[in-house]
């Protein structure tokens, strides 16, 4: 064979290192195994951490924070595509028509990828709000629509992402979403994004009625459950995931298994129980035992103070999220990280 002159090989060598660009690009791919998550094929429990205003944090504290979750062992994030709280409004989309809001429409494209790169996760939450965090929004199911979609078109084809088409939807204020709903806006997302997960949070206790409307009337990829903050509630959670799981299985049958997600459990500075972090290392590991797929250690701003700092994930304008724990957060961060594998 003839030797290859110095233009092919240079040719070669730069195609070559623009198909390890690519291929690099959206390596991290997000499925569904029966009862488990999978990342690139491989059953995962997903192990994640609320980031409800990563958007309005600066490149420098996203990637810092990033850094962090990654190192003590966390491989998803939870943020809000309409959040906003403390006189800042960081919603990627309108509240009143749903299309895209500059700048934080382009930044959760930004750490979409962020995470991607890391092998991380991200979940994309939407919420008709109650007034807690800003005003109500997505009032109606244009609106609601609307956003989905721009969501989806400035989302980007990685697959490292999922949607949480209605935070606490059964909650009957102005967060409420039919299942009418949730079942246009899931066929919505089946038609331009055939290979997107979708879910919707519950709040509150499940009952057998709910996983099967959950199951049939939408369908959701996967159950997420916000169950209740008590200080009963981290030695409940082994057996009550056992008691959702059987529901699954007879419901959808052992073919059409679903994983089953606590993506909000409770947090500190929330009400009148501040939990430990013994509390929230016997919640995570009674998820595992009771055969959850995932698991939020979540965080947000303290009621009992004034200006409710710390305000953790929920404000992260001029504060990283690593600068915010609390002594007690501080103890269960450590201990992820002294039994990783």
């Amino acid at each position: 064979m003839a030797a290859m002159t110095r233009p092919c090989r240079v040719a070669l060598l730069t195609a070559a290192a623009l198909f390890a660009v690519g291929s690099a690009a959206g390596a991290t791919e997000l499925g569904v195994k029966g009862e488990q998550f999978t990342i690139n094929g491989r059953p995962t429990f997903l192990l994640g951490c609320s980031y409800y205003a990563g958007l309005g944090a600066t490149e420098e504290t996203v990637r810092g924070d990033l850094d962090e979750l990654k190192r003590h062992g966390f491989n998803w994030v939870r943020v809000w595509a309409t959040w906003a709280s403390f006189d800042l409004d960081v919603s990627a989309v309108a509240g009143d028509t749903g299309g895209p809001r500059s700048p934080y429409h382009g930044r959760l494209k930004r750490l979409i990828d962020e995470c991607d790169d890391r092998g991380m996760i991200v979940n994309v939450t939407f919420s008709r709000g109650n007034g807690a965090t800003g005003p109500a929004r997505l009032k109606n199911l244009a609106a609601h629509r609307r956003a989905v979609e721009t969501i989806l078109a400035g989302g980007g084809e990685r697959k490292n992402w999922y949607i949480d088409l209605a935070n606490e939807r059964n909650i009957r204020d102005e967060r409420f979403t039919s299942l009418e709903d949730l079942a246009d806006l899931r066929l919505l997302v089946r038609r331009a994004d055939p290979t997107r997960l979708v879910t919707a949070s519950h709040a509150g206790e499940l009952s057998r009625e709910d996983v099967e409307d959950y199951l049939r009337k939408v369908p959701v990829d996967f159950i997420s459950w916000h169950r209740p903050r008590d200080k009963n509630s981290p030695r409940q959670t082994a057996e009550k995931t056992r008691q959702a799981r059987k529901w699954i299985e007879e419901i959808a049958g052992k073919d059409r298994l679903v994983p089953l997600h606590y993506d909000e459990p409770f947090r500190r500075g929330y009400g009148d129980w501040e939990p430990t972090a013994d509390d929230f290392w016997t919640d995570l590991q009674g998820a595992k035992a009771g055969g959850a797929a995932g698991w939020c250690f979540h965080n947000g701003a303290q009621k009992t103070d004034r200006d409710g700092r710390p305000r953790r994930s929920f404000d992260l304008r001029d504060r990283s999220l690593f600068s915010q724990w609390d002594p007690e957060e501080k103890k269960f961060l450590a201990k992820l990280l002294e039994t990783r594998p």
